[in-house]
């Protein structure tokens, strides 16, 4: 498939998640396509019967399933060059990269003593800024199958040291009808932590 017209899909698809901006505005702030010419590629993905003809803001099943979709979960308090190798690690493995950031609610129910220094909405704008991360979710409230249900990836990449297993992620999303692949994603950094950077750091730069 032409490069553009799958990054059509992805934004199709992002746009569906998060409708608060538009595909065609998403696809602009990484590709400089005019919108008639963006309008004529949706026009040939509907023909194609990858894009909904009644309604092209939408993929079709096809659509859809052009796309290899990997989804990655995380606090992201401070971004660090951990993160960065272990979200394009993840992006590797797919077409379209959705990060979801943990509610603070969540990120306490795993780690009860844990200290946040940035809300939700300002850790998806850090995350947002990373230009090969297609689409940040804030977490859903409920258990993280609640998100992973909502996004449907085909993909959920765990982080080298995110507490989770592989077969228990597995197992929980067949038990919701989810086909998703897990993955364990390795770091050539394993002591880039954000624990460690907040023990050694985080009062002196954030305790002004």
């Amino acid at each position: 498939m032409d490069p553009v017209d799958k990054a059509i899909l992805a934004a199709l698809y992002a746009s569906t998640l998060d409708p608060s901006i538009s595909a065609y505005d998403r696809l602009k702030a990484r590709l400089p396509l005019s919108q008639e010419f963006y309008n004529s590629r949706v026009s040939h993905l509907a023909k194609m019967g990858l894009v909904e003809k009644s309604d092209p803001s939408k993929l079709t099943f096809i659509g859809r399933d052009a796309l290899k979709v990997v989804l990655v979960g995380g606090v992201f308090d401070l971004i660090h060059p951990g993160h960065i190798h272990t979200l394009k690690a993840a992006k590797a493995e797919g077409d379209v990269l959705v990060v979801v950031v943990a509610r603070q609610s969540t990120a306490q129910k795993i780690k009860k003593d844990r200290k946040i220094y940035h809300d939700e909405s300002q850790r998806k704008e850090l995350v947002s800024s990373l230009n090969f991360v297609d689409l940040v979710l804030i977490g859903r409230e409920g258990t993280l199958y609640d998100t992973v249900e909502y996004v449907k990836p085909n993909v959920i990449a765990l982080g080298y040291d995110q507490a989770h297993s592989e077969k228990d992620v597995a197992e929980n999303c067949k038990k919701r009808n989810l086909n998703v692949h897990v993955i364990r994603l390795s770091t050539p950094i394993p002591g880039s932590k954000s624990s460690k950077m907040k023990e050694e750091l985080g009062d002196s730069i954030y305790g002004i």
